[in-house]
């Protein structure tokens, strides 16, 4: 569903991505770890074309993502944010429907807010929330309105920055079940960035290990504790010696 092909990119001097090639089949969780500043979330940003790539290519579905049309391209992608990244001004309701009360997706509003309270009882939260302001919301529950904003319009690729940041580990558990569940029902695809190995645990079919802009490693979850490669072995098990150096 999404593939990068020997991608570069840079920002003056700092060459962030040295030739991203990376794959993710359809239908399935890819889950991207590595450090901070090792190009995680410039890759997302290339996908979505709010970055552009110095050289290689990035195919969605087989299409140059460069090519067609614009917002029907990126009526195809969900996001969920670091930090839930809500609208404080909006109520809950208008934050999960969003981009159906706007745009390409343009629903009547009676119609958005309904699809709004469904999505927001799938990841457990009450209809009376839908009239509460982010601020009247604790962490969890605005992340919770983040996925649930994440999925409103059915994408067929979902984005997952950061998931469980800032959240108790009961709330962190929940939070990746969610995932895992809404992910397999849609038979959506989803690329994650995390530095939670207990998400890429709970929420991955594959992982890649992302460092000094290439794919050091990827394969099935199931095969990362036994992988051979340092990068991957130290990350992982969070050891200060290895070849990643610890910034100090």
């Amino acid at each position: 569903m999404i593939r990068f092909e020997d991608v570069h990119k840079a920002f003056g001097s700092n060459q962030v991505l040295r030739g991203l090639t990376l794959e993710v089949p359809k239908g399935t969780s890819m889950v991207i770890i590595g450090g901070s500043g090792t190009g995680k979330s410039v890759a997302i940003k290339c996908v979505l074309g709010l970055i552009t790539p110095d050289s290689g290519r990035i195919l969605v579905d087989g299409e140059d993502t460069t090519h067609g049309d614009r917002d029907a391209f990126l009526a195809r992608f969900g996001m969920l944010f670091q930090g839930g990244a809500l609208f404080d001004s909006l109520p809950v309701w208008q934050n999960v429907a969003f981009r159906l009360l706007r745009g390409a997706l343009k629903r009547p509003v009676a119609e958005a807010r309904e699809i709004a309270i469904e999505k927001l009882r799938r990841v457990g939260l009450k209809p009376e929330v839908a009239d509460l302001f982010p601020a009247e919301l604790s962490g969890g529950m605005q992340k919770r309105v983040g996925l649930a904003r994440a999925i409103a319009a059915e994408p067929e690729i979902i984005f997952f920055d950061e998931p469980t940041t800032g959240l108790d580990p009961i709330m962190a558990g929940v939070i990746n079940e969610l995932i895992r569940e809404i992910v397999v029902e849609m038979g959506a695809t989803a690329m994650t960035i995390t530095h939670d190995m207990t998400s890429v645990r709970a929420i991955a079919d594959n992982v890649a290990m992302l460092h000094d802009g290439v794919i050091k490693w990827t394969g099935p979850v199931a095969d990362m504790d036994n992988s051979g490669d340092p990068y991957l072995d130290q990350f992982i098990h969070g050891r200060a010696e290895g070849p990643i150096e610890a910034v100090r």
